[in-house]
């Protein structure tokens, strides 16, 4: 790649990834205002909505399939200026997040306690996790809509304003958070059920402001045509990329309420340390994220184009991307580590584990930006889904997880100790990518495959 190509590709990843990261981290700050606030009321209402929240987490995985699969092909069409057969596949992708985001409300309104209890056995944290899971859950299918309508924006280019939406959402939900929360006047203090209300308004918010734009955007406009349109071969198209994006999806998302299985078994202590060290680590995540995404949606518009040998230079640049994406978690898990240690009210063991967990996640977020900017950034744009899913159930489920299982109830081992095994997967992740970037799998105009 020469340096003009260089230039045009850095040009148009920044042009993408910055407002995809800030979009991430804003996003970030909605479910971490909730924290934020909790962290200074008490130690049981920061625990106990961490692991209420894990239901909201295994959601985003089920429509998150839906939702990624359908980006790879929108991305592709969008690419190729087939706008009516990406608008086929945003309805398609709608339909299916609705679906799920109807089925998780129900069960978790019905089944609140035994959701809870599935992480600890702990009553304190069971009874607060419960009556806020009951509210909190009216949010669901807002949340897994909206998230389909922030796909398109970032593949139609329109990332900037999806960073305004979540400007005014971090807003509205830090400000009913603290009027909620702690009570002001006539308003009664709600406790952690009041950041569950303020999830419920400002997923509603960000949804209707979405709709209207869609609506007065000609290319992205939904109608019969669209959202409710059908065909087997549309469907039949999707399914061959949903199966790799199920297994990835699922083999990572699960292994995250396992790992709040482990700790909420460890001690409230244990608990508190690991839902702040993840508010540090989802804040830090976003760049990568964006990078990530944003090198999907411009290698895919490439193959939708049928440009490979310019999609090809773009995985290679990629390479480098993740080495700079890694270089700079680090720093800033430097920056963010002290920031959350002095704000959050933890007991002394608590904040041990937590200065103990933010140095290993500086060696974390560098596997971390290696491992996704390649197989969920480069590999998925041109429909590979299959590896990260395989790599992820291999590296997780057959190696971090039952070592964990072993230190914590067999060995009985320290608390960061079991943190750490069960945070091994990305690891050893890292040997085997460029073994599979090396076969080109990934390099696929799939566009080309079937038209109806």
């Amino acid at each position: 790649m020469n340096s003009l190509e260089r230039k045009e590709f850095n040009k148009q990843l920044m042009s993408l990834a910055v407002p995809l990261a800030l979009q991430n981290l804003l996003t970030s700050l909605v479910g971490a205002s909730d924290a934020l606030m909790l962290g200074r009321l008490t130690q049981e209402a920061i625990a106990a909505v961490s692991l209420a929240n894990q239901i909201a987490f295994v959601m985003s995985l089920f429509y998150a399939i839906a939702i990624v699969s359908a980006s790879v092909l929108i991305s592709q069409y969008w690419g190729k200026k087939d706008f009516l057969n990406a608008k086929r596949y945003l309805g398609i992708a709608i339909r299916y997040a609705f679906v799920i985001g109807v089925i998780f409300t129900v069960g978790a309104y019905f089944f609140a306690e035994q959701l809870i209890g599935i992480f600890t056995n702990e009553q304190e944290l069971i009874r607060i996790g419960a009556d806020y899971l009951r509210i909190v859950c009216f949010s669901y299918i807002f949340t897994a809509v909206l998230r389909c309508f922030l796909m398109i924006m970032k593949i139609s280019g329109h990332a900037k304003l999806s960073v305004w939406i979540s400007v005014v959402t971090v807003t509205v939900d830090m400000t009913a958070d603290f009027f909620l929360i702690y009570g002001f006047g006539k308003i009664p203090a709600l406790g952690a059920n009041g950041s569950a209300y303020s999830t419920i308004a400002v997923e509603f918010i960000a949804l209707i402001w979405c709709v209207i734009w869609a609506q007065r955007n000609e290319k992205i406009r939904l109608g019969k045509d669209t959202l409710l349109y059908f065909s087997k071969v549309y469907e039949r198209k999707l399914w061959k990329i949903i199966p790799g994006m199920m297994l990835s999806s699922l083999a990572w998302g699960l292994s995250i309420p396992m790992h709040s299985f482990f700790l909420g078994h460890l001690g409230t202590d244990a608990t508190a340390a690991a839902s702040v060290a993840t508010v540090a680590q989802q804040l830090i995540q976003g760049l990568t994220h964006g990078l990530s995404t944003g090198i999907s949606i411009m290698i895919g518009q490439l193959l939708g184009r049928n440009e490979l040998d310019k999609a090809k230079k773009y995985g290679a640049m990629s390479w480098k991307v993740s080495l700079h994406s890694g270089l700079i978690n680090v720093l800033l898990i430097c920056i963010a580590g002290p920031l959350v240690y002095f704000f959050y009210v933890l007991e002394p063991q608590a904040k041990q584990y937590l200065v103990q967990m933010l140095i290993f996640l500086a060696f974390y977020m560098v596997a971390f930006a290696y491992n996704t900017i390649i197989t969920c950034g480069v590999f998925p744009a041109g429909g590979d889904s299959m590896y990260d899913g395989l790599s992820v159930l291999i590296a997780t489920w057959c190696f971090a997880i039952p070592l964990a299982l072993v230190a914590c109830f067999v060995l009985h081992l320290p608390v960061i100790v079991v943190y750490v095994v069960m945070c091994l997967d990305e690891i050893v992740k890292v040997p085997f990518i460029r073994w599979r970037y090396n076969k080109y799998i990934w390099l696929k105009n799939l566009t080309k495959e079937t038209a109806e």
